[in-house]
């Protein structure tokens, strides 16, 4: 055992502070602005009730993870030991927001409402979380087997396909609308955290982004250049916010009924981070931080349930860029003060003030490097031979992406859609069908592709059975515009044989390859593929 002893604070802290704790900002931020600017969600009420739980995930989990470094610094007597860093996941930002929160408050809002729409809406969100929490908790007593069960790349290859076409395009949406202040601060993003370029002053990239965002925007805005937006809310009415302790009643209880729909999308994301918090294991490994899995995933597990039950709506997850911590000299203080610093802009509500002065053209290029980041960790922890199953996943999410476009234009008033040539409403109705439940089609088609180049036709036979099976309850290619599963006897005769059309093309897949498999086992003629290293994981990028 070594006899230095472990200093918990070091001067490296300082930057992995600021990196972990304006990537967990720009996710609060992500949340509030895009139920507010794509869902005409109440900024007030997000600020008032799912802000403050929020928050509150990402403070058990990094104090317990602060914790977690301490113990392992006395048992193994290092000096060194760096404390994991955990936020709010990303890709399930995107996807809480995309396909939970929004289409739930859009549904709600039809027979209530906006205030009542947007409380039942909480009440979802929480369910939805509080059920990610008990999944993460079982997953974590078996956390090594179901690395082994989940085809790596399907799980990565989905994970891929939220984290180019959404996670770094819808960011790019909102930063060109201020494209000198936005592209600015996308310039030092790229080039201090993709380049490893140091900043000048030895700024930290993500802090230095910021800056320089926030400096050009307020710049032009002072010279008249720009115009700035009129303030969404009053923000003395998000200092000290108390109506999220109206979760303690425990009426969001009843909404777990209404929270099955959504499962087929919450339940992927769980599983994601599950499998990331696995890898992120494993890379504090690799610069010597032995962490138990099982535990890393438990704290992950008791993070986002802490989020539920305080009335939080996204769930947490252990980063990736453990060793870039490490090699910023940070130990165990930058997690400390993350979890006080985001859990206190939840709960004494500085947050709505970050919320109203942080321009997000400003903030916004550290989700681009996010997305970027996801993509290209995906390849390079997948076998080069699966690299066209990583692919193949990003067609259904560029389906989402069209069609979420597509029907910002046809539900504008100008637009007759009844109007519409057959052909374009065809095209429409496909773009709709393929883009619900994209997440578990994607997994699916990496899967059933990943399975193919193996050579195992009988496996990749079963995803596609899986896909024809989920096709006939809406799981996935739900012709219904509120991507809601159903029962095949309660569809109307034209969404019925668009269920059928795609499910028989599932099982005609199926088929053909189950026939082939067997053809191929007489012969004896299909060889095993080369196998080839899988690549090692690039950690260098905080």
């Amino acid at each position: 055992m070594s006899k230095h002893r472990y200093q918990w604070a070091a001067s490296g802290d300082i930057n992995a502070f600021f990196g972990l704790m304006l990537d967990n900002v720009a996710n609060l931020l992500l949340t509030v602005s895009l139920l507010a600017g794509a869902f005409d969600f109440p900024t007030g009420f997000a600020l008032q009730h799912m802000v403050p739980g929020t928050a509150i995930g990402v403070l058990v989990g990094d104090l317990l993870f602060f914790w977690m470094a301490l113990r392992l610094a006395r048992r193994t007597g290092s000096p060194s030991v760096t404390a994991m860093p955990l936020g709010l996941d990303t890709p399930s930002t995107f996807g809480m927001v995309f396909f939970v929160l929004g289409p739930a408050f859009l549904q709600a809002k039809e027979t209530l409402p906006v205030e009542e729409a947007a409380f039942h809406t909480w009440q979802i969100g929480i369910c939805s979380i509080f059920i990610s929490g008990l999944f993460k908790g079982v997953c974590a007593l078996g956390s090594n087997w179901i690395r082994q069960v989940v085809p790596r790349a399907g799980l990565l290859g989905s994970l891929s396909a939220i984290a180019l076409v959404i996670i770094a395009f819808m960011p790019l949406m909102e930063i060109v609308n201020y494209p000198v202040a936005g592209l600015s601060a996308l310039a030092v993003i790229l080039t201090t955290l993709i380049a490893h370029v140091r900043f000048p002053f030895r700024i930290p990239g993500a802090l230095g982004a910021l800056l320089v965002g926030s400096l050009v925007y307020y710049s032009m805005a002072y010279a008249g250049w720009l115009h700035l937006p009129e303030p969404e809310f009053q923000v003395a009415d998000a200092v000290l916010p108390t109506q999220w302790l109206s979760v303690f009643q425990l009426h969001w209880v009843n909404a777990l009924g209404d929270c099955l729909q959504y499962l087929p999308v919450v339940l992927p994301f769980a599983l994601g981070t599950v499998v990331g918090g696995i890898d992120c294991t494993e890379s504090a490994a690799t610069v010597g931080d032995e962490y138990h899995t099982g535990k890393v995933i438990g704290v992950e597990a008791i993070a986002t349930l802490a989020a539920a039950l305080c009335g939080g709506v996204i769930q947490t997850t252990p980063y990736i860029g453990h060793p870039a911590y490490k090699a910023m000299g940070g130990r165990a203080a930058y997690s400390l003060a993350t979890a006080l610093f985001v859990g206190g802009a939840g709960l004494f509500g500085y947050f709505g003030l970050l919320y109203a002065i942080i321009p997000k053209a400003a903030i916004f290029p550290i989700l681009i490097f996010i997305g970027l980041e996801i993509t290209a960790q995906s390849y390079l922890a997948t076998p080069r031979r699966h690299y066209a199953a990583i692919a193949i996943s990003c067609l259904p999410a560029m389906a989402y992406l069209a069609q979420l476009f597509t029907s910002q234009v046809v539900s504008d008033p100008a637009v007759q859609p009844d109007q519409l040539g057959d052909a374009t409403q065809a095209t429409l109705l496909n773009l709709r069908i393929l883009s619900n439940g994209f997440i578990i089609t994607s997994l699916l088609w990496a899967s059933g592709l990943a399975a193919l180049i193996d050579r195992r036709l009988a496996l990749a036979s079963l995803f596609y059975l899986i896909a024809a099976i989920f096709t006939c309850f809406g799981v996935i290619h739900s012709p219904l515009a509120s991507n809601a599963t159903f029962l095949l006897h309660r569809l109307e005769p034209t969404q019925l044989e668009v269920v059928c059309r795609y499910a028989g093309g599932y099982l005609a897949t199926a088929s053909l390859l189950g026939v082939w498999h067997l053809l191929e086992t007489r012969s004896g003629s299909t060889p095993l593929p080369d196998t080839d290293p899988t690549n090692e994981l690039d950690t260098s990028s905080s």
